[in-house]
Parts: structure tokens; sequence; C-alpha cells
């Protein structure tokens, strides 16, 4: 057994537990009404985006995601929320530094003592949630479901799909892909980027991620027998029927996106395993990026 498959296996746990802590952590949260930028780098990049397209479809205040390296952190924002696991990420630090002294500074971190942790005005530390693994799952989706629960949007789909995620056979065709091409809508967008990078982090394997209009603007002629085209979310018909009529395996998904994006979790980890790879520590990889 990997560190990354226990971890993904205890998603269930952690998603009731931070559930449960809403309330205490409500204060470090955007309220109605501000104006916010979300920041990360990779995997929190991606829950950013997917919690700024929730935010602003709610109705809660303007919210712009940025990778953190690129962020215009001198625009009027009211808040700062940084997304960062281990609270060291290099960017993130040089991030803040842009921050006028009239925004507030949230953090989502699993370590308290941090860098990013110390420097900001609120910390919401999901420590329950950290990982041994480099390559992050339940921490993100933890995240995710908190922040998702903030802006009033149900979560009992999510909670009683992963249950179905994390026990559903995995079709065949997803473990002999020699492609697999991800595809979003929405605020799924941002979990089928991730869900790509899950697939490329663990197994080393061609993934590519798009949203559904967007994947007709030229990507869909990758698509080919052989090769996976996976929506977290129901595509158009119109969409389905052309992916069907290049050959390539379509995922139909039906589980909440959150729990499809823990389905690709551990089509990770099977086709790292298959591959004689270490899906705890991939090649290349570390747990934080800090630059010299």
């Amino acid at each position: 057994m990997s560190y990354t498959r226990d971890e993904i296996a205890s998603q269930p746990d952690c998603w009731e537990r931070v559930l449960e802590e809403l309330p205490a952590h409500t204060p470090a949260l955007p309220a109605p009404g501000e104006r916010v930028a979300v920041i990360g780098c990779g995997t929190s990049l991606f829950m950013a985006q997917a919690y700024a397209q929730l935010r602003e479809d709610a109705g809660l205040g303007l919210t712009d995601a940025f990778p953190a390296s690129e962020a215009r952190l001198h625009r009027a924002y009211d808040r700062v929320l940084a997304l960062t696991r281990s609270g060291t990420t290099t960017e993130i630090l040089t991030a803040f530094e842009q921050v006028p002294a009239t925004t507030r500074i949230s953090v989502v971190t699993a370590v308290a003592d941090s860098p990013a942790a110390t420097a900001a005005h609120d910390v919401i530390c999901l420590d329950y949630a950290d990982e041994r693994s480099v390559v992050q799952t339940r921490f993100p989706t933890t995240q995710l479901l908190l922040l998702r629960a903030h802006l009033g949007l149900d979560t009992d789909r999510a909670r009683t799909d992963v249950t179905t995620a994390l026990t559903t056979e995995l079709e065949p065709e997803l473990l002999a892909a020699e492609q697999i091409t991800f595809i979003g809508t929405g605020w799924s967008t941002g979990l089928a980027a991730e869900a790509a990078l899950k697939v490329r982090e663990a197994a080393a394997w061609w993934t590519e991620s798009y949203s559904a209009m967007e994947y007709r603007h030229g990507p869909v002629a990758v698509a080919a027998p052989g090769r996976v085209v996976w929506p977290l979310s129901p595509l158009p018909e119109t969409l389905a029927d052309q992916v069907r009529a290049t050959g390539a395996h379509l995922r139909v998904p039906g589980l909440d996106p959150l729990a499809e994006l823990v389905v690709a979790q551990r089509l990770a980890v099977e086709l790292a395993t298959a591959a004689g790879r270490d899906p705890d520590r991939p090649a290349h990889l570390t747990r934080s990026v800090i630059l010299g």
C-alpha cells in the first residue's frame, strides 16, 4: 500500500471533519460582497479556479484566481485567499509582498507554523488532511469542500458519491488508455485540470485538460481509438456525439465532479503502479517548490 492510496481512501473522513469545523473557519473566509483574489500553484491553483467560479456563480462577489507567480494583487481587493498545503512555496510568499497593507490575507494550509501562515492575518489549518505523499489528493478536495460549504452550496451529493468513487471498478478502457483528456464545464474546468495533473504526476501519462466548448476548437483532433475523453460533468450531447465519432472511449460522468476527481486519483495510482513508478515520490517532483 502506498501513502497516496491510503490518503485517497481517507477522504470521506476528512470531508466530514472539515464540515464540522465550518463555523470555526467562517471568520477567516471571504464574506459576501468582498472583492477577492485567490492564489495558488499547481494543484492549489486549480482549486482556486474552481472556487472562484463557484463564488461568482453564487453571486457573492468578484473573485479572481491567479497563479501565485502571475498574481496582480495591487488591484483593489478586500482579501487575498492563498491556498498552499506546505505554506513554504516561494511564489506564494513573493506574491504576499504585493499585497497592500489595507488588504486582508487569509491562508488555507496544512502547516500552522509555516511562513505563509505566519504572514497571514487569518489562517485555516487542515493538518489532518496533510499528506506524506508528494502528490496531493485529500488536502485539495477537503479544502474545496470547505469552500463550497462556506458558499452555502449543497455538499450532500459529493459526500455520498465519494463512497462510490472509492469502490467502483475502474473501467478497462481507462486502465488501457494511451492518452486521456479531461474536460470540465464551469467550476469543474479547474477539477479537470487537476485530474490531468494527478495522472501526469503519479504515472507520467499523456494527459490534457480543456473546458468543454474549447475542446471543440482543435484538441478534439487528439481523440482516437485507444484513448479516453473523461468529462467531470455532463457534456452537451452534440459534443458527446462528436467524441464518440472519433472512436475514443467516452467516460460518462455519474458522480459529483469532486467525486469524479477521486476516481481520477485512483486511476493515477493504478497507472503508476502498473508502470513501475512510485506514486508517492514521482521523479523530479518535491513537496514544495522553494526557489533559491
